[in-house]
């Protein structure tokens, strides 16, 4: 660590954060903002501090590592065994590997009490942290402002920056997928509580999003998003009443698939399924999964490539620019129609299933 105070030439004076936000017209909140995470202050205070910071020969003891200095990252996981976060750490180790960068990557086992300490021994370690999809609370994200950035990966935060997709666009196209197909009576079968995705995806249920006016969403509760978390999903869906089902993720919905397929109900024919992710394996269970497609190769580069250059493009509908909001890049999403989603059926499934 730095001293939060830089020596003149002349080896008595000292300058400090408060000396560079005098000469730079701004507060010394502001002033270590833009020094150390510059992302979250305007560009033309960035501009200004750090016209301030260089007349006086100031530099941040927490600031950022030089462009082109850097030499490792830390990823942090939830569970690396789930396919989505397998492929984007295949992406992260891919893109940084071309950077000449070398990654350290920690699993936290879906534990959000497990977060802190691997994050904690990262930051004496890296230049940099990306944290996949992480749990815990927004006031403990916000205590990772400062030293080396923190970039979120499925998660945004009001005071990190992050690299998101469009979960409610997501649904939209799966219940308008649905609809063209005649259901009117669609159930969710959803993730963890204090998973961020999940709150997401359950906005895009709401009729004022979707805008689809006769159709009806029935959230089932909240599941592991695991093949156990669809198993034991299934026999709520079934007593719901609901010809269709939209899952959190692909693992939950293989795991409707075979709890279906134990309680006789045919999919499509009787209930369709939809999942979401688009993991190798949608397309290799029967029947092969229609799912919405996330660009998990694209999010892992993109998390790469907005922590090495802060001023690389958004791609986002975020306002940008405000100092109390933080860039997030949106990426887009896509359905995947495959065979377990078809017509609907008069009558729901839940007269005809076997016990």
């Amino acid at each position: 660590m730095g001293r939060e105070n830089a020596p003149s030439r002349n080896g008595l004076t000292m300058v400090n954060l408060r000396d560079v936000a005098r000469l730079a017209g701004v507060s010394a909140a502001t002033a270590s903002r833009a020094l150390a995470q510059p992302q979250m202050v305007s560009a033309t205070r960035r501009a200004d501090v750090e016209r301030a910071a260089a007349a006086l020969g100031y530099r941040h003891p927490n600031a950022a590592p030089e462009p082109g200095s850097w030499r490792s990252l830390g990823l942090v996981v939830p569970d690396m065994e789930n396919p989505f976060f397998a492929s984007i750490a295949k992406a992260v180790q891919r893109r940084a590997r071309a950077a000449g960068l070398a990654v350290l990557v920690a699993d936290t086992e879906d534990d959000a009490l497990l977060e802190a300490e691997p994050i904690a021994q990262m930051r004496a370690l890296v230049d940099g942290i990306i944290l996949c999809s992480p749990r815990m609370p927004d006031a403990a994200l916000a205590e990772l402002v400062g030293g080396p950035e923190v970039l979120l990966v499925n998660r945004r935060s009001d005071h990190l920056r992050s690299v998101v997709i469009d979960n409610r666009d997501g649904v939209r196209q799966a219940l308008a997928h649905l609809h063209a197909l005649g259901h009117r009576h669609v159930a969710y079968a959803g993730g963890p509580r204090a998973s961020w995705s999940d709150s997401e995806r359950r906005g895009g249920l709401e009729p004022d999003y979707h805008g689809i006016g006769d159709l009806r969403t029935t959230p089932l509760g909240h599941f592991p998003p695991t093949f156990s978390g669809g198993v034991a999903a299934a026999d709520l869906l079934i007593a719901s009443g609901a010809t269709a089902v939209l899952a959190h993720n692909d693992l939950v919905a293989f795991g409707l698939l075979e709890r279906l397929r134990a309680r006789g109900v045919d999919v499509p024919g009787e209930l369709s399924v939809v999942g979401f992710d688009d993991v190798p394996a949608a397309s290799f269970v029967n029947p092969a999964l229609t799912t919405v497609a996330v660009p998990l190769d694209r999010l892992g580069r993109a998390a790469v490539d907005l922590l090495l250059d802060p001023d690389a493009l958004v791609e986002s509908v975020e306002p940008q620019g405000a100092e109390t909001t933080t860039p997030s890049r949106l990426l887009p999403v896509s359905l995947v129609v495959r065979g377990s989603s078809g017509p609907a059926r008069a009558v729901a499934p839940s007269a005809t299933a076997r016990a």
